[in-house]
């Protein structure tokens, strides 16, 4: 298995900066870069397709679009072209949608899981120069062929948590994009779940690099805090503290009073935090747990710069 490191571009920054951190990126020897796709923010096509044009070597992961969002004819057109123009250097990923984004825009089906799986099926047909008649719950086409099929088909991750989403992206995605935090022992749940050899594993994490771990700690506090929640469980579950967790969950007022309630030692466990030997350490570990790609995540309202340069340090020390 190959083990690669990645980082992720916020989605609260404007667009007009995503070129020059990818090139940032780029030049710290990372071999992903990933942008997000959420509601109502900056296009993944679009900004995809600029980091590309920006950088010369690096991966473009997309992470990841709500399947619902595109006619799935269009879409294999829109990542047929980018692959095409650049060659082995693009992940799609899609997922369901956040369901509440998706009715603001008229786009939520009858079932998410149907939608999700026609649309990957079809977009993989599509890629790969079939010509495709489709009749699903979700999906129809009557004679679709691409004019021009990408040379390489680009990989196709899916951004899905539960135990039918997973076992479907185990039938029609190359890969699973877990979201943060993403720990060892949330990998190998997701992999005995999908239960496909030579599916592929990508997982987020925040990141905060620091001499000082209480200092670390602390710094990733928020973070950890607002990316858990109700449908946290299946990140959650698999931990020996995870019932604990879950339970401060369900007992917090908000996201505030969930960053107080945390232990020490769980935020250490859900971050990638430290001195620079242990967070080679932990990404040690997430590869050997099964994971393919991890991606660090900036915390927020720290300079992405600093961050970035963190990321390079760490993608340095895995090499040596």
């Amino acid at each position: 298995m190959v083990s690669r490191l990645g980082v992720r571009i916020p989605r609260e920054l404007p667009a007009a900066r995503l070129k020059s951190l990818a090139q940032r990126a780029e030049q710290e020897g990372l071999d992903e870069v990933w942008i997000v796709e959420d509601c109502f923010y900056a296009g993944g096509i679009a900004t995809a397709s600029a980091v590309l044009a920006a950088t010369e070597k690096i991966t473009l992961g997309i992470g990841i679009m709500p399947a619902v969002a595109r006619n799935p004819a269009i879409a294999a057109m829109e990542i047929a072209a980018m692959a095409e123009l650049y060659p082995g250097r693009l992940i799609a990923g899609f997922g369901h949608g956040v369901p509440s984004w998706m009715r603001q825009i008229d786009a939520w089906p009858k079932s998410a899981l149907a939608a999700f799986e026609e649309t990957l099926t079809v977009i993989r047909r599509l890629l790969a120069g079939e010509r495709v008649s489709f009749e699903g719950k979700h999906v129809r086409l009557d004679e679709v062929e691409l004019e021009f099929p990408p040379a390489l088909p680009p990989k196709l991750v899916a951004g899905v948590r539960g135990p039918k989403s997973l076992a479907a992206a185990g039938r029609v995605a190359d890969g699973t994009l877990l979201p943060e935090p993403a720990t060892p022992e949330y990998v190998r749940a997701t992999r005995d779940l999908i239960g496909v050899e030579g599916h592929s594993i990508a997982a987020y994490n925040w990141l905060a690099l620091d001499a000082d771990q209480d200092r670390a700690r602390e710094r990733a506090r928020s973070d950890v805090a607002s990316a858990i929640g109700p449908n946290s469980g299946p990140a959650l579950e698999p931990l020996d503290f995870g019932a604990e967790l879950l339970a401060e969950v369900k007992a917090a007022t908000d996201r505030q009073d969930l960053a107080r309630r945390l232990r020490p030692e769980w935020i250490d466990r859900l971050s990638i935090s430290g001195p620079l030997d242990r967070c080679v350490e932990q990404i040690r570990a997430l590869y050997a747990a099964g994971t393919e790609s991890v991606i660090l995540l900036p915390l927020l309202g720290e300079p992405e710069e600093e961050s970035f340069a963190a990321a390079g340090r760490i993608a340095s020390a895995l090499r040596g």
